[in-house]
């Protein structure tokens, strides 16, 4: 399904209605790059709209909370919706509780689940090594638009989930109201329901009728709670009854959100539907503030200034991820644009600075005075901004460059800032080709097929792109450079270390530093589900906001042309049998991706806008254990990556 339409539709009714710590702060501001680019970079640079993250979803995942029969016996039913003659459904359940899994008949017959199906799978849901057992049962032909599905269990067994799959022609768009993810504020979530059922994009009441939505939050703490949504026209959800619902829910706790929205209604052609959109929220503290409406730039060596911009820190050597832009007056004295700024940064005694270039200045033969416009201050892991300004006057020295525009190339120290002195980046000894995995996964890649190579081994470990990005830093600082071979978020870790960190990728000589296979540069699906089973299931490797489609809308809005244009990426998708077979990579993913997948990442969603796309292939999966072979060991990929990789 084409969604830029439905993006385009939904915006337009919007207008008419724990991780693991990494590396101390201190060690990150000794080899953090200064950033600046171009003003024509500057929208790209800029935070996204929430609206750019929205999941679209064509499944339900409901909760089983099992009730005591008096019979010394539990038992749970939910209805199953069946919209286009078609079911198929996910039962997950502890280990070792052996559910009683039977369907009911819209004449109130009672069958086993299993003998009615046409396959029933044992398989499970999930990415690399953080997976949940499940049953699917599927059904081809099933008479009847509304069965009910009963589990029944022994006294004492635990709760559970069902993921239902519904028509794929029908979706429900869920994405945050804004980015307020900070403790003490309300977060807020909307929904509406998208149909293509006849080649045309449909949104809103035109899609079919939502009767109920709630959103059903679980807290850090792992307290469940139910918020009514609305479209009444009063709760941030445009016109009353234009089909674009609202709702929002207190935070009270840092920690990771789960927020499940849950719709219920009839679609376009009259049929029953459920849907649910898994949104996973980090919730921070707001640990920073602005401590003043100025900020005073100091000459430094050369040509560099430090804007220095006065905070109160309430967290001493966090780090954090700076943005913002300096503006000033052209020759007619009219505002212009000069160039954005950013980094990691650390404040220290009150005051947080950022590194930049005089020559931007003369570049865009700009003169004062001089402003720093939408600076916003995130946290490093998150990128949740936790302290923000849109204008801050700028105190500016006497500029020394006296370049002409025309005598000036954009280089290296004027876009990263200068090369630290003495730092690990520069110690090492020899070239180097990292192999490097993903979330919660090992050392995929066969290293025989890879000369001069090395594994990067952080096994079946949960980081942010951060910190994932600062080990892989550690681990390179033997050789005095190296480039990256990466598989899923590995591929985010090394664009984010070449983005903010000084290390032995700005060493590297040859024609492709980063190259990465099934990367989801824009996040999957499967992150937010995985995040509302584990805080039932409990997941070995925990939740990673990182992979979600908001997270890594977040971190994308910090990335620069200059560094996606280092990376050269490879996506896949399983091989297709025939038009009338259900293709898939993994039974249980399939029923939440939209094809084409490769059982982790979308084809749509491993895109990188401004990378080097090098192609899709079909029949291959993203690991091992699916239906086709995993996407690391085609031997032909791997001798082209080897070939053509800098060291």
């Amino acid at each position: 399904m084409n969604r830029t339409p439905v993006a385009l539709s939904v915006l337009s009714l919007c207008i008419s209605a724990p991780l693991l710590a990494g590396p101390g702060a201190a060690d990150v501001t000794s080899f953090a790059k200064q950033l600046s680019g171009p003003a024509s970079e500057i929208a790209s640079m800029r935070a996204p709209s929430p609206i750019d993250a929205t999941i679209h979803s064509h499944s339900a995942l409901l909760p089983v909370h099992f009730g005591d029969t008096g019979s010394g016996e539990r038992s749970w039913q939910g209805s199953l919706p069946v919209e286009n003659g078609k079911l198929r459904f996910l039962v997950f359940e502890q280990a070792d509780t052996n559910w009683q899994v039977d369907l009911v008949t819209e004449s109130g017959r009672e069958v086993s689940a299993a003998s009615q199906a046409t396959r029933v799978f044992d398989t499970d849901f999930g990415i690399e090594q953080a997976r949940v057992p499940a049953m699917r049962y599927d059904y081809d032909n099933i008479k009847g638009d509304n069965w009910t599905l009963r589990l029944r269990a022994a006294a004492g067994a635990k709760d559970g989930f069902v993921l239902i799959e519904g028509d794929q022609a029908t979706e429900l768009a869920s994405w945050q109201t804004d980015r307020r993810q900070l403790v003490g504020q309300r977060i807020g979530l909307t929904a509406l329901l998208t149909t293509s059922a006849d080649d045309s994009v449909r949104v809103g009441r035109m899609a079919g009728r939502i009767s109920q939505a709630i959103i059903r939050v679980t807290a850090p703490d792992h307290g469940v709670a139910n918020y009514p949504m609305f479209d009444d026209g009063r709760h941030n959800d445009g016109a009353a009854g234009d089909g674009l619902f609202a709702g929002d829910f207190p935070a009270s706790m840092a920690g990771d959100y789960v927020a499940q929205v849950e719709a219920r209604g009839v679609n376009q052609a009259g049929k029953a539907f459920v849907r649910t959109a898994e949104h996973l929220l980090p919730v921070v503290d707001a640990s920073l503030t602005l401590a003043a409406s100025r900020a005073v730039a100091i000459a430094v060596d050369a040509d560099r200034l430090s804007i220095r911009v006065p905070v109160t820190s309430r967290a001493p050597g966090q780090h954090y991820r700076a943005i913002g832009e300096i503006w000033a007056a052209d020759a007619s004295g009219k505002p212009i644009a000069v160039a954005w700024l950013g980094g990691m940064v650390t404040p220290s005694d009150g005051v947080l600075s950022l590194g930049f270039d005089e020559r931007w200045i003369a570049l865009a033969a700009a003169k004062g005075p001089y402003e720093l416009r939408n600076l916003r201050i995130e946290d490093a892991d998150n990128f949740i901004t936790v302290a923000s300004a849109e204008r801050l006057f700028v105190e500016m020295p006497a500029l020394r460059t006296r370049l002409k525009p025309s005598e000036i190339a954009i280089d290296e120290r004027m876009t990263m800032g200068p090369r630290p002195a003495g730092t690990n980046d520069t110690q090492g000894v020899g070239t180097r080709l990292l192999l490097v995995h993903g979330y919660c996964s090992g050392g995929v890649w066969p290293a025989s097929q890879f000369a001069t190579s090395s594994t990067f081994l952080d096994a079946n470990q949960n980081r942010s792109n951060d910190q994932f990005a600062q080990r892989i830093r550690d681990f390179g600082a033997t050789w005095n450079s190296f480039g990256t071979v990466s598989h899923s978020q590995g591929g985010m870790a090394s664009l984010h270390l070449y983005t903010y960190y000084w290390s032995g990728l700005d060493n590297a000589t040859g024609s492709r530093l980063m190259q990465s296979v099934g990367t989801p540069y824009k996040g999957t699906n499967l992150s937010g589900i995985l995040a509302t089973l584990g805080s039932w299931f409990g997941i070995a490797c925990g939740s990673n906001s990182s992979l979600t489609y908001s997270g890594a809308s977040a971190w994308l809005a910090g990335i620069p042309t200059s560094s996606r244009a280092k990376v050269n990426y490879y996506t896949t998708s399983f091989k297709y049998t025939n038009w009338y077979t259900n293709d898939y990579c993994q039974f249980a993913t399939d029923l939440v991706l939209s094809d084409p997948e490769d059982g982790t990442t979308e084809q749509v969603n491993g895109q990188l806008s401004g990378g080097i796309n090098r192609g899709h292939v079909t029949g291959q999966c993203h690991t091992s254990g699916m239906r086709d072979p995993a996407q690391y060991l085609d031997s032909s990929r791997n001798a082209t990556m080897n070939s053509n990789a800098a060291r």
